[in-house]
């Protein structure tokens, strides 16, 4: 028991698509799609999933402890006198999808004419499936599937890249349950949450394949050939460090009230060190057996998770930094500076390094990779290694 704290299109068939009206701010650039000559069309990539990909918490540049103004420079949906969510998450802002500005797919630069976010924060496989194939429509928009469907029509798509699971295993109330028993009833969560992580872990890399199906599915029914484009599928990064990379001590206030870190050290370590892998190990073994590229996240953050001791937290004094500032949204419990659906995501500087990553990743058209930072430098500094 712990201490009590103190390429151009293929020939379509049928029909031409439409892309709807809405899909028309997720380009890059705002551009609205052209409906595509047979044959022919701009190329295009894909971000769909979940929000480790959507651009959830994208509003933050590091962690501040300031609630008011511009928080030190780490809100950027303050406008000089509001805040403005939307000004970073746009239309999405509204539906709760937060579709960011520097979403992955966003920040990648110009790896294709147009990029295009069909994520969704809070998405599970279910809203990934096409609608006929028991796909569910979520947050007012169609599944994903049957919204590629409109974007393969009228685009060369040449990437789809994947980030889903993470909800239909719980990731939410893993954070909650993990961080409620650090501050509330002081005992470890990571013996009966890696129970729970096991007893639904292969219904979900089930449901993960069937989404690289329907994926697959999709494209063929719009022409295009297996070898006409790629499926990157992507593992989840830790925004939480190890217990031995902490700058705060176990014991007292500090993790909850100043770093928004709330958890154990065996938690923080499970969850590093158990978790993460295992989950990126398995979804490996989907890209495999589903004939995906595979991009391993675990590492991404490594000393740029919150309360990590080679970061350092946003102050009046400290500026934003992407080369010092956390890159992932602390636990904001109270929800003093912004909604609790952004805590524990990439921040705008963890998505121009996750958008770093797609682009090192597009480049490199077959083999499996894991995305790493190069500590002391912001996201240029991203580099791939060979995962074996």
């Amino acid at each position: 028991m712990p201490t009590p704290p103190h390429r151009s299109v293929r020939r379509l068939l049928g029909a031409t698509l439409t892309l709807p009206l809405a899909l028309g701010g997720l380009l890059a650039g705002g551009a609205s799609p052209a409906v595509a000559a047979n044959g022919s069309g701009p190329s295009a990539v894909v971000s769909m999933g979940d929000s480790y990909i959507s651009g959830e918490a994208g509003r933050w540049q590091g962690n501040s402890l300031t609630t008011s103004g511009s928080r030190n420079g780490t809100d950027r949906a303050w406008t000089g006198s509001a805040y403005d969510p939307s000004r970073v998450y746009g239309a999405t802002a509204a539906n709760g999808c937060h579709r960011s500005d520097s979403a992955e797919v966003k920040s990648a630069g110009g790896i294709a004419s147009a990029l295009v976010n069909l994520a969704c924060s809070g998405a599970t496989t279910k809203n990934v499936f096409r609608a006929a194939n028991g796909g569910v429509a979520y947050k007012g928009e169609a599944p994903q599937a049957d919204q590629l469907a409109a974007v393969a029509a009228s685009y060369d798509v040449d990437t789809i890249v994947l980030s889903i699971g993470g909800n239909d295993l719980g990731f939410a109330d893993i954070v909650r349950k993990c961080a409620t028993d650090y501050i509330v009833w002081y005992s470890y969560c990571h013996d009966d949450q890696q129970v729970v992580v096991d007893s639904k872990i292969d219904a979900v890399m089930g449901d993960v394949g069937k989404s690289v199906d329907e994926i697959r599915a999709v494209m063929s029914g719009a022409g295009y050939a297996a070898s006409d484009y790629r499926i990157v599928l992507q593992s989840y990064p830790s925004p939480i460090p190890r217990s031995a990379d902490n700058r705060y001590g176990e014991s007292g206030w500090t993790r909850t009230n100043t770093g928004g870190c709330p958890f154990w050290n065996l938690d923080s370590d499970w969850a590093r060190d158990s978790l993460v892998p295992q989950l990126a190990g398995r979804l490996k073994g989907v890209a495999a057996a589903k004939g995906a590229q595979f991009m391993d996240l675990r590492d991404m953050l490594q000393g740029r998770e919150v309360c990590a001791k080679a970061s350092k937290q946003v102050s009046s004094t400290v500026p934003a930094s992407a080369s010092t500032s956390e890159w992932a949204r602390w636990i904001d419990q109270n929800e003093t500076q912004g909604p609790i659906q952004e805590n524990m995501h990439p921040n705008y500087y963890g998505q121009l390094a996750l958008g770093r990553c797609l682009a090192l990743i597009h480049a490199r058209p077959s083999g499996d990779f894991s995305c790493r930072n190069t500590a002391g430098s912001g996201p240029s500094g991203m580099y791939l290694t060979t995962v074996s």
